[in-house]
């Protein structure tokens, strides 16, 4: 169950299961069960969260400069459209987001707009964000408030030299979505926001950056900032996973636009891929090889098991996954091929991390749950999806999960 005070306590009320992107779906037992799976087209869904019994919130969209985006609440179990919300004016597309907040409302970031809805998918309030670009999605506060931040990289049909020199975070009021405070940082952005409690946390092109909202403005933590590009050629890192004690990402995020089928084969970093972990204690940056070929590319977090320590990161162009044991060393403990791209999810109590594999030799995608110590292969399934993932997928409320792709949404259930 999410422990954000934030959000609606569900098991899934937000992106990665909630704001510190911990991607950890409780209480699914999969190991000796066996699992089924149905697929639906979904064009062009993004990802699933859960708020009251039963109900499970699809987000979609459309594309170009001035896309639309919407939401569906499905049936949990054959994913048919129970209701849809009106079109909702968005802008430039890039991937947003939706999240259950603990008031009860739903709201929806895409595009240069946020949406307030109900849970019948009634439109409350909306209010356009300053900036013509697209905003990548959103975290709640403990405190309740909505922290959103522009997307600064590069998007399908744009430019891949195209970025943007800044980045300003906006903090808004869920009841009146009318901006409290605003924070411009002097570097781009287009890793999504993290946050814990009332601090947030927003990769930069080269930094790891800090800033805490005292409930009137946002300050930058000046005592926390770490630089993670060290090598020429090195690309800027994703989003950013909050632990205990550390923050995870995986950089080398280069490329992404250029996808269209797979991420496979289309990374622009001329540095291999890395898996990084900044410490919460005094911002040290400690390096885990991925991989050791050049033109790496990701676009999503790590999965960091913080019970067993064990950290798994990946390299979408190449199609490598690769596991450390990160105690009181960084012990290699498993690699394999896997074209993998999608938000991983972790099923901590039983020690399976869920992951996707784009077969080209199907044209499919498979999901595939891999025991997080050795690697093995527990479970495969193939969805329809002609698409690998880049996106999200989540639990739901009966020992299953769901995952969209740009193309599908897809159930996988479990039983004896």
């Amino acid at each position: 169950m999410n422990n954000a005070l934030g959000y609606w306590k569900s098991p899934w009320p937000g992106e990665d299961g909630g704001p510190s992107r911990l991607q950890i779906a409780p209480s699914i037992n999969v190991r000796g069960k066996k699992a089924q799976i149905v697929s639906r087209m979904s064009i062009v869904s993004t990802m699933t969260v859960l708020r009251g019994p039963g109900e499970v919130f699809l987000l979609c969209h459309t594309g170009g400069d001035d896309a639309v985006s919407w939401v569906e609440r499905i049936d949990p179990e054959t994913l048919e459209t129970v209701a849809r919300s009106v079109d909702l004016v968005a802008g430039p597309t890039w991937p947003g987001g939706i999240a259950a907040h603990a008031n009860g409302f739903l709201y929806v970031v895409f595009g240069r707009y946020i949406h307030q809805l109900s849970s019948e998918l009634e439109v409350i309030n909306s209010l356009e964000l300053p900036r013509n670009r697209p905003y990548n999605s959103f975290v709640i506060l403990d405190s309740g408030e909505i922290v959103l931040k522009d997307f600064g990289g590069a998007r399908p049909g744009v430019p891949s030299t195209t970025r943007s020199v800044d980045c300003e975070l906006l903090v808004i009021d869920p009841s009146s979505l009318t901006i409290l405070d605003s924070y411009v940082l002097n570097e781009g952005s287009v890793s999504r926001l993290s946050s814990k409690g009332r601090d947030i946390y927003v990769v930069t092109m080269t930094q790891l950056v800090r800033l805490h909202w005292d409930g009137k403005s946002l300050q930058r933590d000046e005592t926390f900032s770490a630089t993670y590009i060290t090598e020429e050629g090195q690309e800027f890192a994703w989003d950013p996973v909050i632990t205990k004690s550390d923050v995870w990402m995986l950089d080398n995020g280069a490329g992404s636009q250029n996808y269209t089928t797979s991420l496979l084969g289309i990374g622009d970093a001329k540095t291999s891929q890395k898996l990084i972990r900044v410490s919460l204690s005094d911002g040290s940056v400690t390096n885990y090889s991925v991989n050791d070929q050049v033109n790496s590319l990701v676009a999503n977090p790590p999965c960091i098991d913080d019970v067993r320590q064990v950290a798994i990161g990946y390299d979408s162009a190449h199609g490598v996954v690769s596991a450390f044991a990160f105690g009181n060393s960084s012990t290699p403990l498993w690699s394999k091929k896997l074209n993998h791209a999608m938000h991983p999810i972790l099923l901590q109590e039983e020690g399976v991390v869920m992951m996707n594999d784009f077969r080209v030799e199907s044209g499919l995608e498979d999901i595939v749950l891999l025991d997080v110590m050795n690697g093995e292969e527990l479970h495969r399934v193939t969805t329809e999806s002609p698409l690998q993932s880049v996106i999200f997928g989540s639990c739901g409320f009966s020992n299953d999960l769901y995952v969209c792709s740009f193309s599908h949404v897809s159930r996988i259930s479990f039983t004896s």
